[in-house]
């Protein structure tokens, strides 16, 4: 395996390549407009892995810098998962400066526990107090 790089530099992510993924493989925004996602990573802090060629991993953190984060489509493309990829990013994301000292950072996720898990991230301290406006089919066309 290639060394891998992260960097939390836009201009280097590979917005087609995302998209697509999220698009067409993503069990949580299929059929999500390129507009979208073009919008969805202007508005975040985004971070990208990458070897010397391709880009093979992303997530994205929407965020005020202050006081909430909540990380969201955590990506690393099938070809290159296994080799501790999505471990760096989550290192990355915890001491990104944008969001190192929030005082709530959130994610859902249908199958991947263990590995949030590992990184501080629990079950809902206050589930009750949590309210939310889910449209899972929004991008259905």
């Amino acid at each position: 395996m290639q060394e891998i790089t992260l960097s939390d530099d836009k201009s280097r992510l590979d917005i087609g390549k995302i998209h697509h993924f999220l698009s067409t493989e993503s069990s949580w925004a299929k059929g999500i407009s390129l507009n979208t996602v073009q919008r969805s990573i202007a508005h975040s802090i985004c971070l990208g892995a990458y070897t010397a060629s391709q880009q093979v991993g992303f997530c994205r953190i929407i965020t005020d810098q202050a006081t909430f984060a909540n990380l969201v489509d955590v990506i690393v493309w099938p070809e290159y998962r296994g080799h501790g990829i999505a471990a760096k990013l989550m290192a990355a994301v915890l001491q990104h400066p944008g969001v190192a000292d929030v005082r709530r950072f959130t994610l859902a996720t249908s199958n991947a526990h263990g590995l949030y898990a590992k990184y501080g991230f629990t079950a809902l301290n206050k589930p009750e107090t949590f309210m939310e406006i889910y449209r899972p089919d929004i991008y259905a066309t």
